[in-house]
């Protein structure tokens, strides 16, 4: 597939074809996995930590862990019911949970890394971000169900492999900035990162990252609640292994449940602060925001970010955008440097 030189990206998109095509799926694969076991483990310990082993019983059917939480709030356990409701939701949520879907068009289908096409699987049609590269042979999507959704739980659930779909688009102005020596930072939320892998995979795949002869830092924070919510995962960390630019900070709130989890834990917004230069920024912060820059990381990642050299990418779900966004002007990156994309 022939790679669109990054002259202007949002001048391109108007050269591109508005077409139906016919897809054939060519892999689905589930990317959270099953945890009951790990949560029956933890729960087991947290009651043996308080002396409850014996009495209360570890629940088994859905019923069983309203009563347990029940009986802990009545006997005074309140904060111990608290973290029970947490991992209630955990085993209580359909599976699959989140998929990718690789497909592959008949003809090649001209896109530009970060927009999104319209699907139609059965009887029904979604728009869904394209995490794929235009460097790559094949189109891909990520798809979170959503309960009762319109078709998330099908394509969850029945999308197999040699499924025809189809595909419409594509569509969309979330997409690179002319090149520039600054710095990219992308900021998501569970499948709002779908964009952002196509797009860092073409920034790598074409040497984007590096700009008359000066290399850039690719930034990705990407929250989620817990480690298998993270879509591309393992790829972004092996991205991280192999270029030295490139920064992938996850921010899990509840892993830290069920696994030894030491990483980021906050918003994506107050991770993405503790990760600022704090002698870089001169625009007042508010009290939250100011907080989090005084602190340290909890990442690993040793870079800073300078507000002044960067372009900002924030996608995912309305309000999170909207708290994204602001937490970046406040650090005073210029509007024109911000490209932001909301949904549901």
């Amino acid at each position: 597939m022939t790679v669109r030189e990054h002259k202007s990206q949002h001048d391109a998109i108007a050269d591109l074809p508005l077409v139906t095509k016919s897809a054939t799926v060519t892999g689905v694969e589930q990317l959270d996995r099953d945890r009951r076991p790990e949560v029956k483990r933890v729960l087991s310990r947290w009651l043996e930590e308080e002396g409850l082993q014996e009495e209360y019983e570890l629940p088994d059917r859905p019923a069983d862990w309203s009563t347990l939480i029940e009986g802990l709030s009545r006997d005074g356990y309140t904060p111990l019911a608290r973290r029970v409701a947490t991992l209630q939701e955990r085993v209580g949520r359909d599976r699959p949970m989140l998929v990718r879907a690789r497909l592959r068009t008949k003809t090649d289908f001209e896109y530009l890394a970060g927009q999104y096409v319209g699907l139609r699987y059965g009887n029904s049609s979604r728009a869904y971000s394209l995490a794929s590269s235009p460097t790559r042979d094949e189109l891909e999507i990520c798809v979170r169900r959503v309960p009762g959704g319109r078709l998330s739980p099908r394509i969850c659930e029945d999308l197999a492999a040699n499924d025809t779909v189809t595909v419409r688009g594509p569509n969309g102005e979330l997409v690179l900035q002319d090149a520039s020596t600054r710095d990219m930072v992308f900021l998501a939320t569970g499948t709002g990162v779908a964009p952002f892998k196509g797009m860092v995979d073409y920034v790598f795949d074409t040497g984007y990252d590096e700009v008359g002869g000066e290399r850039r830092d690719v930034w990705l924070f990407l929250g989620a609640a817990w480690e298998d919510d993270l879509p591309y995962r393992e790829e972004f960390r092996a991205l991280a292994a192999d270029h030295e630019n490139f920064h992938f900070v996850p921010c899990l709130s509840r892993e830290s449940y069920l696994s030894d989890w030491d990483g980021e834990t906050e918003y994506v917004q107050h991770a993405l602060m503790k990760h600022v230069d704090d002698s870089e920024v001169t625009a007042p912060l508010g009290v939250q925001l100011a907080d989090r820059l005084r602190r340290q990381p909890d990442s690993g990642v040793s870079a800073r970010l300078d507000p002044s050299n960067m372009e900002v990418y924030a996608c995912g779900i309305n309000a999170m955008v909207y708290s994204l966004v602001e937490a970046v002007e406040h650090l005073g990156v210029p509007e024109n440097r911000i490209v932001s994309e909301g949904f549901g």
